[in-house]
Formats: C-alpha cells, sequence, structure tokens
C-alpha cells in the first residue's frame, strides 16, 4: 500500500495555467505554477525535471502519480495523461486522477458555502460542477456538466462560492445576475495549484482509490472536434 512517508507528485495541464507540486507527509515539498500557452508537450518534463532538481530528487524517487483528468484542452489533457500514465507505468507506482472542477473549488472547502467551479468550453458555454463539505466530508453536489452560465445563475438559490478561470464577462454576469447570493474570490485567489491536487489525490490514495492506469482517460464533457482532410479533386482524375 502507498504510504503517506512516500514522494507523491501532482500533475495539471488541464488549461493554459499549468501546475507542478512534490507532496510528502501531507506538506507541500515543492510547487511550480507557469502560464503555459497550452505548450505543454514542450515545457511539461523539463519543468517537473526542474521541481524535482531543487527539491534534491529524482524521477526514480517517485511513488506515485496524481494527474488532474479534466475537463479542459485536448491538447493540454493529453499532455498530462499521458505523461502521468507513462511515469506509472515505467515506475511502476500508483495513478489517480481527479476532477479538473474539483481541484479548482477544493480550497474554499472550509468556507461552509456551496461552491460552483466554472471553466469556459467554448461556443458560449461552460462546464460546471457544484461542491460542498457535508457533515465534515467534501462532497460533489452537482456533476460535471456542460450548461450556459445563465442556468448556472438560475440554478442558485443561496450565497455561492464562485471559482475557476473566470473571465471579466463571465464575473460580471454571475454579479449582475446573483448580487450578494455570488461570492467571488480574487483571480489571484482563484488560481488552479496543484498542490491542491495533491491533497485530493493522497486522500484517495489513503483510501486505496488508485485508479487502473491503462483505463485512466482524460474527461473532456464534449468529444474533440474532428476535422476530415480535404480532398483535392484535381481535373481528369
Amino acid at each position: 500500500m502507498y504510504g503517506r512517508e512516500r514522494l507523491l507528485v501532482a500533475i495539471d495541464t488541464s488549461t493554459a495555467n499549468a501546475s507542478l507540486a512534490l507532496f510528502q507527509n501531507g506538506e507541500v515539498v515543492a510547487e511550480l505554477s507557469w502560464r503555459s500557452s497550452l505548450n505543454h508537450s514542450v515545457e511539461l518534463l523539463p519543468s517537473l525535471d526542474n521541481l524535482l532538481c531543487r527539491a534534491g530528487w529524482k524521477i526514480g524517487d517517485l511513488k506515485a502519480i496524481v494527474v488532474a483528468r479534466g475537463p479542459g484542452s485536448y491538447n493540454g489533457l493529453r499532455v498530462g495523461l499521458a505523461t502521468a500514465k507513462g511515469l506509472a507505468f515505467g515506475l511502476g507506482i500508483p495513478l489517480v486522477g481527479v476532477s479538473t472542477l474539483e481541484v479548482m473549488a477544493y480550497p474554499w472547502s472550509a468556507t461552509g458555502l456551496p461552491v460552483c467551479a466554472l471553466l469556459g468550453a467554448g461556443r458560449g458555454e461552460v462546464a460546471a460542477a457544484r461542491f460542498r463539505t457535508v457533515a465534515g466530508q467534501w462532497t460533489t453536489t452537482e456533476d460535471e456538466h456542460i450548461t450556459s452560465l445563465s442556468a448556472v445563475c438560475a440554478a442558485t438559490a443561496e450565497r455561492t462560492v464562485f471559482c475557476g478561470e473566470l473571465n471579466d464577462e463571465m464575473s460580471k454576469e454571475i454579479t449582475e445576475r446573483l448580487g450578494d447570493l455570488a461570492v467571488l474570490p480574487s483571480a489571484a485567489a482563484r488560481l488552479r495549484r496543484a498542490a491542491y491536487l495533491a491533497e485530493l489525490g493522497q486522500a484517495r490514495l489513503d483510501r486505496g482509490e488508485a485508479d487502473p492506469v491503462a483505463a485512466l482517460e482524460p474527461h473532456y464533457l464534449r468529444k474533440p472536434p474532428i476535422t476530415m482532410p480535404k480532398v483535392s479533386l484535381k481535373k481528369g482524375s
């Protein structure tokens, strides 16, 4: 069984805001967050190597992997999951996938308020999920789904923390529709951190809930767009 004294790495490349954390004995050993501009395939492994080097560890010292499984960008999730699965396979260590929306919401678990995590999904829609601490247990109260921001607001009947990657337009709409029912942390406070991902993953490992490495897949909520190659019809062909 995985022990808490062993070194865990958390990998989050769900969006352009990427983050890595090393976690041991319930504490953050080292953490790195950066704006990737969706260049994860080039930046992820060098960033991980740099983080391990600064903390005085090597890849072979890792004893578990926790990865954000989405929703998020197609490319970012694919790179993060592929890297996490490759490390887990190669090192023979446990792997845990955690919802990106849960990672966004978890910092507000101690507020006692319902927490709604949001992430832009394109086409004027958002990925949304709701969480709350109930009887001391962090709980999902509404599963991940694609919806509109107006529908999210219409379903909010009590004071709620709204978090995630909210642009100015989204924040303005939430405030205008909900007024004092909406608690909107600052942009800096809403920044997604791999340290929270690590803590959530550690809790799952403590419960013996590692994922089958081969079966873990990104959770897109919406199928990736597939563009068929154009066929050039030349005269006489």
